[in-house]
């Protein structure tokens, strides 16, 4: 018999169950490893970072937005955690954004940020996912919060070759803020100086882009190729201002533009020293998440003068001795382009038959522009191609001189005086060219064009004063960005993807692909058949010009930093500069 006061187990009350379940985590991890595969893995793919540049570009931002469905409809997480989760995320996300540096906002916040902030979501459930609802959705949010105050701690100085972005701490110096050095010389101060400039002009042994006809050719003495016992001798190093401008050089001074704070500035620089002799500066600023501030064309020295065009869409003429504006153009009003080009105006000017020429992407007949070069007024404007970042260019093409335009439509070849069409050559690309033609001989023509498509050759004939092309071949070894290529002897070299390579010129095929150098820029030493790179990471490395296999013959690191500007060789000296310094070295000769 029970006693009564004996409980009954039937008539006890239960402990009270939990009205929550464990989160669903597997699809959010799942996620996790995509956005972190399609983020990292790309770079140390050959040909992927720049064939298929969207995968960490997008594909992450795409991962985040299914870590966000899979939280609202399938995380098992209850509906006031889901929608708190939300808010709380978006909220949380607004405040970094704000309180980030300004170069980690806008496109930089869904690229970077809102994937972190999503991983850290995914993180956090995975840890918290058994926790009672509370506890769980402040879990989660706070884990996601402290992955996206990483980017607090960064900014970014834009993208590198391999199209990711270049992050560096908050409180480093960025390119263009203020770092450069003024050295003033006393040249200008006297009459007799501003006529050494003047004079110097009249023989500039490197008178713009690429040298005087843009193909990066450089008559060189032979140069020693052991620089680890025969080094090249600096002769200065200077910080300057941002932009990917390269230097024209004539005599004893060399030209370069510059993003010094809110000013773009074109200076002359002493060769010897480094100092500068005069500068000229102008209200303008052109910057870009990806590739960052300042202007990317180079002086132009011709008719005694220096031109420039600015980022922004002004062509001015400048006293090579001082100088001072003889005249300016508004060319990005003039031929009525907004807004401007994604990465600004880059082509530099051509000076040819007493005009200065331009590319200025406007509509209906604004596409390229030719301007009086002592008077600035307008002579003739052409329809082109709307994107474009390379420069016009004059070749001789059957005898006779052309004006070369590389834009997205093809290959404009234009009389360069009345700006006649000769040929429009139709390779339209959805995208954007920054190469130069490169001509072969005086009839082949070879078109660069980046990504997936490769470069084709076409050859040029002439028939009853028309001009006519036909495609010899397109080859996808040689798929360039915009690292110029090189051709010499029967073979083109050049950046595939992020190796470098050669071709043969006869059929496109390729002989050898060895050598990572980033997108480094290349001059031709064609007097001793080397090829001189200033390397993406600073580094000038000297191979021989062999189309039978790749053969490195010496390097030094010539510069800290990224390096997309082009080198110049003058003789013996180097000159070489990115976004944050510049410097000329003295190369070793051989006996």
């Amino acid at each position: 018999m029970t006693s009564d006061a004996t409980p009954n187990p039937a008539s006890v009350p239960s402990a009270p169950q939990a009205h929550y379940k464990p989160l669903r985590v597997w699809p959010a991890l799942i996620l996790v490893v995509v956005i972190v595969l399609c983020r990292y893995v790309p770079p140390f793919i050959e040909g992927a970072s720049s064939q298929y540049w969207y995968v960490p570009v997008f594909f992450p931002l795409l991962g985040s937005v299914l870590i966000l469905i899979w939280w609202l409809a399938a995380s098992r997480a209850r509906w006031f955690e889901r929608l708190i989760g939300l808010f709380g995320f978006l909220v949380a996300g607004a405040v970094i954004v704000l309180l980030s540096h300004p170069s980690m906002r806008g496109m930089i916040s869904t690229y970077l940020t809102v994937p972190l902030g999503m991983v850290g979501l995914g993180v956090g459930a995975l840890l918290y996912r058994s926790r009672p609802p509370k506890q769980r959705v402040t879990g989660v949010l706070a884990c996601s919060a402290l992955a996206m105050s990483l980017t607090l701690l960064l900014q970014s100085l834009g993208i590198t070759g391999d199209y990711v972005f270049d992050f560096h701490s908050r409180w480093s110096s960025a390119p263009g803020a203020g770092s450069w050095v003024e050295n003033k010389a006393d040249a200008p101060k006297t009459p007799g100086a501003a006529a050494a400039i003047d004079a110097a002009l009249a023989t500039a042994e490197w008178p713009g882009f690429r040298g005087a006809d843009r193909m990066g050719h450089a008559k060189a003495a032979k140069l020693a190729t052991d620089w680890k016992a025969n080094p090249p001798k600096l002769l200065w190093k200077k910080p300057v201002g941002a932009g990917w401008s390269s230097f024209a050089v004539a005599g004893p001074y060399a030209f370069a533009d510059e993003q010094r704070g809110p000013h773009e500035v074109v200076a002359c620089y002493d060769l010897a020293t480094g100092n500068e002799v005069w500068t000229h500066q102008r209200e303008a600023r052109f910057d870009e998440p990806m590739g960052g501030p300042g202007p990317r064309a180079t002086p132009t020295l011709a008719d005694g003068a220096v031109f420039t065009a600015s980022a922004t869409g002004v062509l001015q003429r400048l006293k090579a001795g001082t100088g001072e504006v003889v005249w300016q153009q508004d060319f990005k009003k003039l031929s009525g382009r907004e807004p401007l080009p994604m990465w600004g105006y880059s082509a530099s000017p051509l000076v040819v038959n007493s005009l200065v020429i331009v590319y200025a992407g406007g509509a209906g007949d604004k596409g390229v522009m030719a301007f009086d070069a002592a008077t600035g007024e307008a002579r003739w404007s052409v329809a082109c191609g709307p994107e474009s970042y390379s420069s016009p260019q004059l070749s001789k093409v059957l005898g006779e001189d052309t004006l070369l335009m590389l834009t997205n439509d093809g290959l404009l070849l234009l009389d360069p005086t009345t700006g006649k069409v000769r040929l429009n050559y139709e390779w339209k690309f959805n995208g954007y060219r920054a190469l130069q033609p490169t001509v072969v001989g005086e009839d082949v023509i070879l078109l660069p064009t980046p990504m997936s498509e490769g470069t084709r050759a076409i050859r040029v004939s002439k028939k009853d004063d028309q001009l006519t092309a036909e495609e010899l071949w397109t080859s996808r070894h040689l798929k360039t960005d915009f690292a110029e290529l090189i051709a010499h002897k029967g073979h083109l070299y050049g950046i595939d993807g992020s190796m470098f390579s050669c071709i043969d010129l006869e059929t496109g095929k390729r002989t050898w692909k060895d050598g990572r150098y980033g997108k480094g820029q290349a001059v031709l030493l064609e007097t001793t058949d080397q090829i001189l790179i200033a390397a993406e990471d600073g580094r000038v490395v000297l191979l021989q010009a062999d189309p039978t296999a790749h053969k490195e013959l010496t390097s030094f690191q010539a510069l800290k930093g990224k390096t997309w500007n082009h080198p110049v060789v003058v003789g013996d000296k180097l000159l070489v500069r990115n976004g944050t310094e510049a410097a000329c070295y003295a190369l070793p000769l051989a006996p």
